[in-house]
């Protein structure tokens, strides 16, 4: 067995774990890069994984891997970056264990990340929030189900990870309402709620029943919501709603565009931008400014403070016909 097995596994149980007490999303998304890495290399190398050794993976290897990422295995940019944040991850551990493959290693963390374009943030209306809630059939008892788990969302802007992880214990209705959750870095905070989604949670928790330890949205048999349940019950919503508001046709709604949804009714609240990164649970406000670039009402106010600069409206018009003709190519 080479060097890589034992710090490899030494990564896990000391560093991400007791060290660094990293959460079971981080440790699955690191162990799922480090399996995809180790059998590209073995198929490349042919030979076993745990023969594989860090003069393996040197940059040219690492390169390779993450455009198998994107040409075979059709990731994103974004998934391709995150990938390699956890092998750079390792790398970094490794460095002080293993000198002797320092040059291997300073040649792996060189590898920048990809660049890729960012799209403008998708949200819905005040119009289409509303359609979208009245979407579910409250009659069925997931359609009350999913009318109060849509509430929360747009709302609050919970994580679809936050939403599932909710209990009936962490909701509180009496003054001062407010829901806590644990969002990324196991960081907790707690999200004030309107008197709208107070009066549906009420009629929720009183229909539910739910001890405080038990899933505030849970399933038929009382079992969680899991992340690709959630997202389907969404997604089957939004079609309803789809076919009631023309203008939800070419909006794909995710999760996370209910999330871009509250933090945008906040902003045109005029809520300020530091607090709406709490709210989210921003760890860095720069994650937030994304959506100052997307509220188009912002910079039309700041172009009404603009003075026109006094140039007469018109057209360039070419005094010669020959130029008139290169002008028209």
């Amino acid at each position: 067995m080479t060097a890589l097995a034992p710090t490899l596994q030494a990564f896990f149980t000391d560093w991400l774990l007791r060290q660094r007490q990293a959460s079971p999303a981080t440790v699955t998304a690191y162990r799922d890069t480090f399996r995809l890495l180790l059998r590209f290399v073995a198929d490349q190398a042919c030979k076993p994984p745990s023969a594989i050794g860090i003069e393996d993976l040197d940059a040219h290897t690492i390169a390779a891997f993450l455009d198998h990422l994107e040409a075979d295995r059709h990731n994103s940019a974004r998934t391709r970056n995150a990938r390699l944040a956890a092998i750079r991850s390792l790398f970094h551990y490794a460095a002080v264990r293993h000198p002797e493959h320092a040059a291997v290693i300073a040649r792996v963390l060189a590898i920048p990340q990809k660049r890729f374009d960012k799209a403008t943030v998708s949200y819905l209306t005040h119009t289409e929030v509303d359609v979208l809630l009245d979407a579910p059939d409250i009659d069925q008892w997931e359609g009350r189900r999913d009318r109060a788990l849509l509430a929360v969302a747009v709302q609050t802007g919970l994580r679809v990870t936050e939403l599932c992880s909710l209990d009936c214990g962490d909701v509180t209705l009496d003054a001062g309402a407010h829901l806590r959750c644990e969002g990324k870095g196991r960081k907790q905070r707690a999200v004030p709620l309107t008197a709208t989604t107070v009066a549906v949670l009420r009629a929720w928790l009183r229909e539910l029943g739910g001890l405080p330890g038990e899933p505030l949205f849970p399933t038929r048999t009382g079992r969680r919501l899991t992340r690709g349940a959630l997202e389907r019950r969404i997604t089957a919503h939004a079609v309803v709603a789809a076919q009631r508001c023309p203008s939800m046709r070419d909006k794909t709604i995710t999760p996370h565009v209910l999330r871009h949804t509250a933090a945008m009714a906040l902003l045109h609240a005029g809520v300020d931008i530091a607090v709406i990164a709490l709210w989210l649970g921003h760890e860095d406000i720069r994650s937030t400014q994304m959506y100052l670039h997307a509220d188009l009402a912002i910079k039309e106010r700041a172009l009404a403070l603009v003075t026109p600069n006094g140039a007469k409206p018109g057209r360039y018009r070419p005094p010669d016909p020959l130029l008139a003709f290169l002008e028209s190519l």
